[in-house]
């Protein structure tokens, strides 16, 4: 089993289920990325270099797709509680998974952008 799977395992079913959702929109979004595990949660890279990452908590569940992607989705997300760089996704709502789609969208062209700088 690798380390993701591991992971998201630790949780109750249906936080289980909220996070292979964020999991599968992440990979789908992010063709190419690499799954890792960085900072004790599940981590994405593209082209060597971090692209998002999510982590399972009692009640929410965070991601981080660093403060480029929070500043130009903000009307979005904030309806969530959050940070610079990251939200939190209550457990008893629907994951928003649309807007996560756009948000590793937008990180994979950032990242690609910088590739070819």
């Amino acid at each position: 089993m690798n380390p993701v799977d591991e992971y998201i395992s630790t949780f109750p079913e249906t936080t289980q289920q909220l996070l292979q959702q964020l999991r599968t929109v992440i990979l789908e979004n992010a063709p190419g990325a690499t799954e890792e595990f960085a900072y004790k949660m599940p981590a994405y890279k593209l082209h060597g270099k971090r692209l998002v990452y999510f982590a399972g908590y009692k009640n929410h569940i965070g991601f981080y797709g660093f403060p480029s992607s929070h500043e130009v989705f903000a009307k979005a997300l904030s309806k969530y509680k959050g940070g610079k760089g990251s939200v939190q996704f209550p457990l008893d709502r629907p994951l928003p998974l649309n807007l996560i789609a756009q948000m590793v969208q937008f990180r994979v062209q950032e990242n690609e952008t910088k590739l070819k700088k």
